[in-house]
């Protein structure tokens, strides 16, 4: 039994850190692969991997050699003086995509930021300094940052931060994305979308309607931004998202998968738009650092490896199948699968806050989301094993959850 000093000395550890979070009580001490533990040594199937960070797991042996290696040689120099793992990434990047050249950073935010401040420079240097508003998307979440909650217009994410940076224009996230149209003005300056919405609840855009975007900012000469921050770097069976279509972005914000859980994120974009950045116009301390370069450089030498986005598109169908058949099975409690790749949602008919405790004392770890979801971001590494072991605890779960919920009165005839 804990006396009152003990209990005291831990509530002061708790206090010493903002509670800008509603943690769970249990710390990950250790993973291995697609299983986390905790200070008790408890087993979790990550099914959340880190809200889309640890596409390759946990411990991956070749992660750990990179960053062991890097740390024997250097941490951090400066970005006033090349860094060969910044030039080696982004060339091979480069070839991959549409970009021609990026920035790198040290979060998704960072790399939102960077966008926006690049879509504001591109049409100043071209002689259009009236444009700089940026079209977003309800449920959009872009960061943290004064310009990325702002540019998400979300209540629960600006309350208290007013007022808000100017320059976005929300617009509501269409069926139909010809309707964006009305909200174009001579002071727009790009469209920033998330291909796959995750904060928003696992929302994938159509091929259809990306191009309907791409045509519209060609025609009235604005850019297009895509926030890949969670559906990039081979969660959804391609390097990105935009991939699944036919069309290419102007600026594209990767972060999350790209490093494998260090820090790390880039903004990728066109000549044309990035020549505008010229120098001492844009920054960061650690962005780009060595030991981030050697991990971003190894984690894109795996998903590159021949048939592994092949493996995730497999894994993708088999996990999909096998919620469908979960969805028949508990109608009551699941309402909607969706999502693409490994980026997958259940659209609950309870709060998503409930599955994910329940699922949790089951050892199952997932990740809550908007519109009553809850998100399943597993590991790229996943197999089938992992997908059984995973669907026999949402089949407890849901079994449990369909116990609990009211029972519909039986209709009295008169």
């Amino acid at each position: 039994m804990k006396n009152s000093r003990e209990d005291k000395k831990e509530e002061n550890i708790i206090s010493v850190v903002l509670p800008t979070y509603n943690r769970f009580d249990i710390e990950i001490d250790h993973g291995q692969g697609v299983y986390a533990y905790d200070q008790h040594d408890n087993e979790y199937l990550d099914f959340g991997s880190g809200i889309g960070v640890n596409n390759l797991g946990f411990c991956h042996p070749k992660l750990v050699k990179a960053l062991t290696e890097q740390a024997s040689k250097v941490w951090h120099t400066s970005n006033i003086y090349r860094i060969a793992g910044q030039e080696k990434l982004a060339k091979r990047l480069a070839e991959k995509t549409f970009a021609d050249t990026m920035f790198f950073t040290n979060s998704g935010a960072e790399a939102v930021e960077c966008a926006i401040k690049m879509a504001r420079k591109y049409h100043y240097e071209n002689n259009a300094p009236e444009r700089y508003r940026i079209i977003t998307f309800a449920g959009c979440f872009h960061g943290r940052t004064l310009a990325t909650i702002a540019a998400s217009g979300q209540e629960k994410l600006i309350k208290g931060f007013g007022p808000m940076p100017d320059g976005f224009d929300l617009v509501d996230f269409y069926r139909d994305m010809t309707k964006v149209e009305n909200a174009i003005s001579h002071k727009t300056a790009a469209i920033m979308i998330e291909p796959v919405q995750g904060e928003g609840g696992i929302r994938p855009v159509s091929s259809d309607n990306l191009q309907i975007l791409r045509n519209l900012c060609d025609k009235h000469g604005i850019l297009l931004i895509f926030d890949e921050v969670q559906c990039g770097m081979g969660r959804t069976d391609k390097l990105f998202a935009y991939q699944h279509s036919n069309i290419k972005p102007d600026i594209l914000c990767t972060a999350k998968g790209i490093g494998g859980g260090f820090p790390l994120g880039a903004c990728l974009t066109t000549e044309k738009v990035g020549r505008c950045m010229t120098t001492g116009s844009h920054g960061s301390t650690y962005g780009g650092n060595p030991m981030a370069m050697a991990v971003g450089n190894c984690v894109l030498d795996i998903i590159l490896e021949d048939g592994f986005l092949d493996h995730v598109e497999k894994m993708s169908y088999e996990l999909r199948k096998d919620l469908m058949t979960l969805r028949n099975k508990f109608p009551a409690v699941i309402k909607v699968v969706r999502g693409i790749g490994l980026m997958l949602g259940l659209k609950l008919s309870i709060e998503p806050a409930l599955f994910v405790k329940k699922a949790l004392k089951h050892g199952l770890l997932l990740v809550g989301a908007a519109d009553n979801t809850v998100r399943l971001l597993p590991p790229l590494i996943i197999e089938q094993v992992h997908i059984d072991e995973a669907i026999e605890k949402l089949e407890k779960i849901c079994a449990e959850i369909e116990a609990e919920l009211p029972k519909p009165q039986p209709i009295e005839e008169e």
